[in-house]
Order: C-alpha cells, then sequence, then structure tokens
C-alpha cells in the first residue's frame, strides 16, 4: 500500500488557511481520496484539552516556553493517534499548522531560540516534515484586523471568536510573519506561496492550482516500459 500525504496549512491568524483547508478536504474526498482533516495543536482528546487552555483568553501571561511545551505534547499524541496511522493505511492527512507554526509563533514571536524548538522537536516527531506546505500569507496589518473583526468580537466562545493569540499586537504579528518568510526562504522546494490579502475568490484559485500540482505528483505513470520500447510518447 502506498503512503499517505502529509500536506499542512500555515499562516497568520486570519490568513484563512482553515477555510481552505476544509475545502480542499472536501474537494480530495470528492475524488475519491481518503482524507483526514485534523488541526493543532488539537486532533485529539488531549490535544483539544491542551488547545482549550492555549487559546483561553483569560489566560493571558504564558512563557513561550511553557508554550513550546504544550505544542509539542499536542503534537506527539497528534502523530501517534491520527496522523501516523492515517498516513500508514494511504490517506492524506491535511493539517491546520504543524512545527513551522512553532518556529513562527514561539520562535520568531515570542523568542525562543531555534536550538531550543530543534532539540524538543527532535524528541518528540524525530523532526517530521510535511510533504508539502501551504503557507497562506499576507501583510500583518490584513491579518490582524481580519482576527480582530466585529465578527469575531461578537462569538460566543473564544473558540469562534478572539483567543489569546489574536489578541497580540502588531508587531507580534509581524515576527510572526518574517519568521514564516524565513521558513519559505529555507525550503522553498517544499512551500507554497499563496498569497491570501486579495478577494477570497483569488485565493481559492490558487490553492486550486497548488492542489491540481499535488495530484498530478501522486498520479501513477500510464506510460509503460513497454509503450516507450513500442515509442509512446
Amino acid at each position: 500500500m502506498t503512503r499517505g500525504r502529509f500536506i499542512t496549512f500555515e499562516g497568520l491568524d486570519g490568513s484563512g488557511k482553515s477555510t481552505h483547508l476544509r475545502e480542499c478536504a472536501s474537494r480530495l474526498r470528492d475524488s475519491g481520496l481518503d482524507v483526514v482533516a485534523t488541526k493543532e495543536p488539537g486532533g485529539t482528546e488531549l490535544g483539544d484539552a491542551i488547545r482549550a487552555l492555549f487559546l483561553d483568553p483569560r489566560r493571558v501571561a504564558i512563557e513561550g516556553g511553557v508554550e513550546l511545551l504544550l505544542v509539542f505534547a499536542s503534537r506527539r499524541q497528534h502523530l501517534i493517534e491520527v496522523i501516523d496511522p492515517a498516513l500508514e493505511r494511504g490517506a492524506w492527512v491535511l493539517c491546520d499548522r504543524f512545527t513551522d507554526s512553532t518556529h513562527a509563533y514561539q520562535g520568531a514571536g515570542r523568542g525562543v531560540p531555534r536550538e531550543r524548538i530543534a532539540a524538543i522537536d527532535e524528541a518528540a516527531t524525530g523532526t517530521r516534515r510535511p510533504d508539502r506546505t501551504l503557507l497562506f500569507d499576507l501583510p500583518a496589518e490584513v491579518a490582524r484586523g481580519r482576527g480582530q473583526s466585529e465578527k469575531r468580537r461578537s462569538a460566543e466562545s473564544f473558540e469562534r471568536g478572539i483567543d489569546r493569540i489574536d489578541r497580540e499586537d502588531l508587531e507580534f504579528y509581524r515576527r510572526v510573519r518574517q519568521g514564516y518568510l524565513e521558513l519559505l526562504s529555507d525550503e522553498p522546494e517544499r512551500f507554497v506561496r499563496i498569497d491570501s490579502s486579495g478577494p477570497v475568490e483569488q485565493t481559492r484559485s490558487a490553492v486550486r492550482q497548488a492542489l491540481d500540482r499535488l495530484l498530478l505528483e501522486q498520479a501513477p505513470a500510464t506510460t509503460t516500459a513497454t509503450d516507450r520500447s513500442q515509442g509512446a510518447p
């Protein structure tokens, strides 16, 4: 059995990545693929409990190193319970955030040293990297404006409204964005940058193109050795 594909969706809060992940999952399922759509922190009973603690806006003073340990605890359990079993059976796993978020938020955003992140990443994931990462990029000012929108302010729960990270100031958003752009520069072969600053349909079109390329990569070769020997193109 062919191992599945591990695709992550990254970006600032307010970038639209979660919405487009759901649309991609639906499209892939319509094409007949086994798809698992999940998120971090979260994805398991333990991860969801950590997520609630992590995002609760009443818990404003969580040091970056503590955040780091929380997200990797959730991530380790996520790999064991959800991601690895799904990949082993040949499913496509679409994950809203993974270790790139840790480098961007706890690293660039909070100032946790890269070496500390790398050491815990090695212990928790074996430095696991996705097969492909879609980075939804937009100016920090636009992302924060979306995160602070009236719709989110009026939401009944912080899971749908403004959470602890949404409340951060503009400079934090800028540091996180810069962290993402540095990751993109370091691994351009893994990342696909999606400009999510414009109209949603423009972003949707770019995501569809990226998904089409992924499906094309996954498609089996149709030309056999016999065909080639007979001059087939």
